[in-house]
């Protein structure tokens, strides 16, 4: 029987790019002078550092709370030589800009107190040229006793002049980002320990970087058996683009950063309004335009791949760091922004706000996906307060975390289904084209002897109408428009 987290079935989770985030007002780092950063409001550079760090979200937990979070997803923290943090420099070592070992424990204790969780970025597949055994071999060459640690091809090694072969792999052939050898098993043991290391530490899970570039036989499944032995409701969640069948059969993973919900719920509420020259990469593909049908086939689709424990604790999100914002993809188009996010968090799994977006924040592909978190004076607050309700909806509803998906109705861009969980159902509508249109249930359809009341607890739209008989419900919808409405005797 596959197990997975029940927290997580509850959870919504915020990711959380730390040097954007907030910085906080305690000393992050123990050097008697400031580093040198860029500020704040200037604009992005590639590797220039912004200086947000784990204070600073430590800082802004009251505001995580309001708005309804529950769980935090982030980005890589340990020493590292780049803002992003996937070069690892130490896997033991916070990032002294971010505050160091002492601000993570001080993050961890404040969100335990609060009931939420913490999961960190675990880059295990590559390191980066500053990790000590790799620059050993930099230093040594063929006389480093680390060689078999990566794949070292031919002599000598160039790892910064592009104009002479690298000599040794590197993640999708990056020189600062030498691939582990995983069949070593000195190198599978190292990995291991620092997966159980900040588990015991009192980490809540691992987001597990390009997991399938790992080939070593049985890796996932040794480093699942030895962190759930640790504590049995960690979460471990994989970054797979691709289907992701082969790594959720229950030995390895609880669930995927689900960019296959990702993909047909954008194609089908942005539709061709997508801006299509922020896409990078053939992994991610929210296009072309479906329609209802077609968007309920994919969902349905999806639904059946994997184990309906492993569905309740997949990731969900609509973008992420390695994605343009939603906003910038709909090219500023609110109302079928907000449909996708319907969808989003009435959908199985645990939904995902990439940070900032909850305030409007746009952004292109990275790194201008990546832009710090805006002043509140800069805030889109008509476009929190929807966040807000739409994640208190999810707290509210068992039915929105733990029940069966039933897609009732397809036609046009009309598309309704239904969350039901024990005597608790939703039905959730939406019209996701340009169009008024009319999305009509019977009883036959939505398996009852008779139309009960009905009562709506969520609308985009004042303007959509209900009329109801014993014999049907019709719900005439404008365009980009969406519902949730419950049968009026529930409490």
């Amino acid at each position: 029987m596959v197990a997975t987290p029940d927290w997580v079935k509850k959870a919504v989770f915020y990711q959380i790019f730390p040097d954007r985030f907030a910085i906080g007002h305690h000393q992050a780092i123990a050097v008697a002078q400031q580093p040198k950063l860029e500020p704040w409001e200037t604009p992005l550079t590639v590797q220039g550092y912004k200086g947000g760090n784990l204070w600073g979200v430590i800082e802004q937990l009251d505001y995580l709370q309001e708005l309804g979070i529950t769980a935090l997803y982030l980005t890589p923290i340990f020493q590292s030589a780049c803002n992003h943090r996937y070069h690892t420099h130490d896997y033991y070592q916070v990032d002294p800009l971010l505050g160091g070992n002492e601000a993570l424990q001080a993050l961890l204790t404040a969100v335990h107190e609060r009931e939420m969780k913490v999961v960190l970025d675990g880059v295990f597949n590559h390191a980066s040229r500053g990790f000590y055994f790799f620059n050993d071999i930099l230093e040594n060459g063929p006389h480093s006793p680390w060689l078999d640690w990566f794949y070292i091809e031919d002599w000598p090694l160039s790892a910064y002049d592009g104009s002479l072969p690298a000599n040794y792999r590197g993640w999708v052939d990056l020189r600062a980002l030498p691939q582990f050898n995983h069949d070593n098993p000195d190198v599978r043991e190292y990995l291991m320990r620092v997966g159980e290391y900040w588990i015991a530490q009192g980490i809540d899970g691992w987001r597990l970087d390009v997991p399938d570039c790992v080939k070593a036989e049985g890796f996932w499944a040794e480093f699942r058996r030895r962190v759930k032995a640790i504590n049995p409701e960690a979460y471990i969640v994989g970054e797979i683009w691709c289907d992701a069948s082969p790594w959720l059969g229950g030995d390895q993973f609880d669930g995927v950063m689900n960019y296959r919900f990702t993909e047909p719920t954008v194609a089908f509420t942005i539709g061709d309004r997508l801006q299509k020259e922020h896409l990078r990469g053939e992994e991610y593909r929210p296009y072309p335009a479906l329609n209802a049908d077609a968007y309920g086939e994919k969902i349905s689709q999806l639904l059946q791949r994997h184990p309906w424990e492993i569905q309740l604790t997949q990731l969900n999100l609509l973008n992420s760091h390695d994605t343009a914002r939603l906003l910038t993809l709909a090219n500023g188009d609110r109302p079928s922004v907000n449909l996708a996010l319907l969808l989003m968090f009435t959908f199985p799994g645990a939904p995902c706000v990439y940070y900032g977006d909850e305030v409007g924040l746009a952004g292109g592909a990275d790194p201008d996906c990546r832009r710090v978190f805006p002043a509140k004076t800069d805030w889109d607050l008509d476009c929190w307060e929807f966040y807000r309700q739409l994640i208190a909806l999810r707290h509210r509803y068992q039915c929105l975390q733990l029940g069966d998906y039933k897609i009732l109705v397809t036609a046009g861009m009309g598309y309704a289904f239904q969350r039901q969980y024990g005597d608790e159902t939703l039905i959730i509508a939406v019209n996701a084209g340009d169009n008024v249109t009319e999305i009509s249930l019977s009883p036959e359809i939505l398996d009852l002897d008779k139309i009960e009341r009905i009562e709506s607890i969520f609308t985009t739209d004042s303007q959509i109408e209900i009329q109801q008989t014993p014999s049907v419900l019709s719900v005439t919808m404008p365009p980009q428009s969406g519902k949730i409405f419950r049968f009026g005797h529930q409490e």
